[in-house]
């Protein structure tokens, strides 16, 4: 299968993410926290913690979504309100996850074009990525869907009896000119790319 038959295939099994997700996510998410510094969160949320975060999410009017495999997630990307103030309400903050064993086969770079293509449909002029570093397959993944690295935030998180720098990734999702126009809701939009 070419890496464009799979990007495909991928596509295709894409979907909205429901708060009944929470155990699949989780599978994924957590080895990331036990094993490594890309997350640095130092405990595995419950599943009814991330039941709620799920929800607080879509409540919010942000996606969640989920890549699938014969029924079973392998990999997942959401957004969230970058920052409280009003004058931010057209930034996105943008995450994804993929499994362990769907990494480095496209499932990822998929997932988080669809989620940036759902945000820039909605009306959000640019989204922010953050990322401990080094991760290379991180750095790959933000360049090759155009972000830029904007900042660094050096020794900003400790974990595993070590600081870890994170690095800032932007991308522009629609030019910026004169008064944005108002956010389309998630739902409305959704329709459009099933």
């Amino acid at each position: 299968m070419t890496p464009r038959e799979n990007d495909q295939r991928v596509l295709r099994a894409i979907r909205p993410a429901t708060p009944d997700d929470a155990e699949a996510i989780l599978a994924i998410y957590r080895p990331v926290v036990q094993e490594t510094a890309i997350s640095f969160e130092w405990t595995v949320p419950t599943v009814p913690e991330m039941q709620g975060r799920i929800s607080s999410v879509l409540a919010d009017g942000f996606p969640w979504l989920v890549a699938a495999d014969d029924g079973d997630i392998t990999a997942y990307a959401y957004a969230s309100r970058f920052r409280s103030r009003t004058a931010y309400d057209w930034t996105a903050e943008v995450s994804v996850y993929v499994s362990e064993a769907r990494q480095r086969r496209g499932t990822g770079r998929a997932l988080y074009g669809r989620l940036l293509h759902v945000l820039e449909l909605q009306g959000f002029h640019s989204a922010y990525g953050f990322a401990t570093a080094p991760n290379p397959g991180s750095e790959g993944l933000h360049r090759s869907l155009g972000f830029t690295e904007v900042g660094r935030f050096s020794r900003v998180g400790y974990k595993f009896e070590k600081w870890h720098d994170v690095i800032c990734w932007y991308k522009p999702l629609r030019p910026v000119s004169g008064i944005p126009s108002t956010l389309r809701p998630l739902s409305e939009v959704l329709m459009e790319v099933e």
